[in-house]
């Protein structure tokens, strides 16, 4: 994303028992502590969203339908099926899902009973599942696009919805295990009214005309976390071409918009080309832009499919360069935040900070913004943000009611500062090397920052913790390497906004 401005066991439902048939305080006592005790969210225990996920199992796929009948003011009907791996005994499954009506659930092809808690969807299986069986979960419910004061979730463009679920608001749209750990193969298939055209993450398998409707499908050939998803309806025109070793590339853009577009969508195989000579070669099966008719506030790295402001394009007062270096901001996330995604939400510098930093090295390559002179600001700046919103590794939890506060400058600009330091530490061949060496090992996968700390260290032959763990865990910034002469601000001190 790019702003422009444990509970380890599951506990049966609750049995009310009268307090006139106990025969005694004793067996009172006994039969209290043996009552099943009420559905509760669970979460995985991430430091920055606690309940987020859900512990005993590990989705493998999701298979989601939906269908718009042309309203972008009300509820879609779906089905999500869920196919996962059962880790730990379980009487119940938690899913996340709120914002949506559930009609019913199907657990291994029998009727469950389900209730909600919290933000859960909490499914009852007729019988225990055990580590390592299958579970297949079938959910019959509602996807509402106006869901009062949430951020992200189904976005309404001005003909149509797209999908926005970064950070942690996928389950405001479907059922899942909300939580970047947990990455699954995903097909989507979306029925919409003729005349409109639905695009998703990964390549297209089928598409049936009625006489009203149409409906598309789509399939992803990697795996995928659930904020990564992305679903586009509306009056879109798709367009079509090859980038490096014949990638196919699609763009989905406002059919209205195409020629206006088309100068900046044409400028996508050489930004992958780009990025390639950088770290090696792109992680999926298609890229594109789908450029949305929309005020979200921010571009997004949804995976093969990144979301775009149509007016990021169209705003004059925009020089061409930081247009182009935001493009490639979203497309340096395919290799860092998709394919490579974070274990922990408190190793999202790893995504920021990489983006960020590819972002401003293209700025400087093409278009002769100096890095080092991007680089000095943020060490200027780099206390201030450290203590408004934590090191990089080591963030701030999200302000109340603002899930995406998280997304601060100490995760962009703060970050590929320690990106520049580690560089300037370890040198220009063997950094470039510690890059690819990170997005091939990890590839499809999650990686933690003390990941990234070894294999660093692994590359340049040198024990780099204490390194790291004052850039990335200090509360105040080290001493820049090759740079003795540069100096932050007071964190109470006013400063002018970073200019990108």
């Amino acid at each position: 994303m790019l702003l422009t401005p444990r509970t380890k066991a599951f506990r049966p439902k609750t049995v009310r028992i009268a307090v006139a048939v106990l025969a005694s305080a004793t067996s009172a006592a006994l039969l209290a502590a043996s009552a099943p005790q009420p559905a509760a969210p669970l979460g995985i225990g991430d430091r920055l969203f606690p309940h987020l996920g859900n512990p005993g199992y590990d989705v493998t796929s999701y298979d989601i339908a939906f269908t718009y009948h042309g309203d972008n003011t009300k509820p879609l009907d779906a089905v999500t099926k869920i196919d996962a791996l059962v880790t730990a005994p379980l009487e119940r499954v938690n899913l996340d899902f709120t914002h949506g009506k559930v009609r019913s659930v199907d657990v291994n092809g029998a009727r469950a009973d389900f209730s909600t808690a919290g933000e859960d969807l909490v499914v009852t299986p007729h019988a225990r599942v055990q580590p390592g069986e299958r579970l297949r979960i079938r959910v019959r419910h509602t996807s509402d696009p106006v869901s009062g004061k949430t951020e992200g979730g189904w976005v309404r463009t001005a003909d149509g919805l797209a999908m926005a679920n970064q950070a942690d608001v996928a389950h405001h749209v479907f059922p899942c295990n909300d939580h970047p750990a947990d990455k699954a193969q995903f097909t989507f298939r979306v029925t919409a009214p003729k005349g409109l055209t639905a695009v998703a993450n990964g390549l297209p398998v089928a598409k049936k005309h009625r006489v009203a409707t149409t409906t598309w499908a789509y399939r992803t050939r990697h795996p995928m976390a659930t904020e990564l998803a992305q679903v586009s309806i509306g009056r879109s025109t798709v367009l079509h071409r090859t980038g490096p070793y014949r990638l196919p590339v699609r763009d989905v853009v406002p059919t209205k918009n195409r020629k206006e577009l088309e100068p900046w969508l044409k400028k996508t195989p050489g930004q992958i080309e780009w990025m390639e000579d950088k770290v090696g070669r792109y992680p999926f099966e298609t890229y594109g832009l789908l450029v949305a008719d929309a005020q979200t506030g921010f571009e997004l790295e949804t995976q093969t499919l990144s979301l775009f402001e149509k007016e990021l394009f169209t705003r004059p007062e925009f020089p061409e360069w930081y247009v182009e270096s935001i493009m490639v901001h979203e497309l340096a996330h395919q290799w860092f935040g998709d394919s490579v995604s974070p274990s922990t939400w408190s190793d999202l510098w790893l995504n920021e900070g990489h983006a960020t930093w590819y972002e401003a090295l293209y700025a400087e390559e093409k278009a002769r913004q100096p890095l080092e002179k991007r680089m000095r600001y943020a060490y200027r700046l780099s206390d201030r943000w450290r203590a408004t919103g934590g090191p990089p590794a080591a963030p701030k939890g999200p302000r109340p009611g603002q899930k995406i506060s998280i997304f601060r400058p100490v995760v962009y600009d703060g970050s590929a500062l320690a990106l520049y330091a580690l560089r300037q530490e370890i040198g220009r061949p063997t950094f470039e090397a510690v890059e690819r060496a990170w997005v091939h090992t990890y590839r499809d996968g999650n990686a933690t920052t003390a990941d990234f700390v070894r294999l660093a260290s692994d590359i340049s032959g040198r024990d780099l913790d204490t390194f790291f763990d004052a850039w990335l865990y200090g509360k105040k910034t080290p001493p820049m390497p090759g740079h003795p002469d540069w100096t932050t601000t007071a964190p109470d001190a006013k400063a002018a906004p970073a200019k990108k």
